[in-house]
This record gives C-alpha cells, structure tokens and sequence, in this order.
C-alpha cells in the first residue's frame, strides 16, 4: 500500500520511533542530493528533528536552499516499509545537546564506556538543530 499526504500518521510515528537510521538529502542547486545516514526524532507534533554541527555543508546548503528530505526503510528481513518526508528546514540554535543526548540513548548502548565517552564529545561540541517540517509525505508498506 502507497499513500501521499501532508503530515504524518499515527502509523508513521510509531514505525519512525523505533532506532532506525534515516537518509537525509538536502537541496543542493545544480549538484545532485548526497544522501547522508543519520539518526532523528519524529516528534508528536509531526516533525522531523536531527542535530548537526553548525557549519556543515548541510546546514551551509539549508541556509541558501532550506528544502530537505528524509527516507526511513524497515531493515531486511521485515516486510517492506518506508517513509519520505520532505519540506522546509529550520536550522535552529537550541534543543540539540538535548537531542543528542535522547538519540544516542535511542541508537546506543550507553553502558558501553566507549560509546559514553562519543556522546560526551558529542555533547561538547557546538550543535543545532534541524526540523523538517513536513510539506509532502510518502509511505510504502507491502
């Protein structure tokens, strides 16, 4: 089953909060999108949310072009499933040591020292936060 909408589902959101990694694309002018993995959050209110460092190439393009996108597929072996959300990107200063910290809790085993000592690097460095706010949504499950 194929659907387009403008937000996400109570569906979505259950299947985007389980660890599963993201392909961010931004817009990029004449260069075609570099797909990038990367950890999120789909919030409650029908966001997409991700950290990055603030002078990234991503953020550097989302500033010209504040267009993005993300793809997120159920791993081989389940039945095939995916979600696209695609929209406008605010880059904003707060909230992602915050972000960070619930997605490394979300992606790793934090008991594992060496993992322990990446968020608190991670945690030290500067960070903002990117939400795509959702203009066209596309979902597949078989």
């Amino acid at each position: 089953m194929s659907a387009d909408t403008d937000s996400l589902t109570t569906d979505d959101l259950e299947f985007l909060g389980r660890p599963l990694h993201g392909f961010l694309s931004v817009a990029g002018g004449p260069v075609p999108p570099q797909p990038r993995p990367v950890w999120f959050e789909a919030t409650a209110e029908g966001v997409i949310q991700l950290f990055t460092g603030p002078g990234t190439l991503k953020v550097r393009r989302l500033r010209r072009d504040p267009r993005a996108s993300i793809v997120v597929a159920a791993p081989v072996g389940e039945r095939e499933r995916w979600v696209s959300v695609a929209g406008r990107v605010a880059v904003e200063p707060d909230g992602a040591h915050d972000l960070c910290a619930r997605l490394a809790a979300r992606y790793w085993d934090l008991d594992d020292p060496a993992r322990a000592d990446a968020l608190a690097e991670m945690l030290a460095e500067d960070q903002v936060r990117l939400v795509i706010h959702p203009e066209t949504v596309r979902r597949f499950v078989n």
